[in-house]
C-alpha cells in the first residue's frame, strides 16, 4: 500500500514538473523560445532515464525506484509533449481550413 502511494506522488510531482516546464515564469520568451527549451528538457529527462535504467542494468544503481521514477518523469514529458504537438497541428489545420 505504501508503494502505491509512493508511486502516485512521484507521477504527480512528475506531472507538477512537466507542467512548470511548459509554463514560463517570464512574459518576455518567444513561442519558439518556449518550445525549443521544453522539448530540450523532454529530452534533458530522457536522457537522465536512459542513464539511470544502463545503470540499473549494470548493478551500478541498486535503487529501482529512482530508475522508475526518472522512467515515469521522461515519459510523463514526452507525452504531454505529443500532446501539445498535436494540439498545434490542430490548431494549424483549423487555421489553414478558414475561408479569407
Amino acid at each position: 500500500m505504501e508503494s502505491i502511494k509512493g508511486a502516485g506522488l512521484a507521477a504527480k510531482a512528475a506531472l507538477n514538473s512537466v507542467k512548470d516546464n511548459l509554463n514560463p515564469i517570464g512574459g518576455n520568451d518567444t513561442f519558439s523560445t518556449v518550445l525549443k527549451d521544453s522539448i530540450e528538457k523532454v529530452n534533458n529527462l530522457q536522457t537522465e532515464a536512459d542513464q539511470a535504467m544502463q545503470g540499473l542494468a549494470k548493478g551500478e544503481v541498486t535503487n529501482i525506484h529512482d530508475t522508475m521514477i526518472a522512467v515515469e518523469k521522461a515519459n510523463l514529458s514526452f507525452n504531454m509533449m505529443v500532446q501539445v504537438r498535436n494540439k498545434l497541428v490542430q490548431a494549424y489545420e483549423e487555421i489553414m481550413r478558414t475561408q479569407v
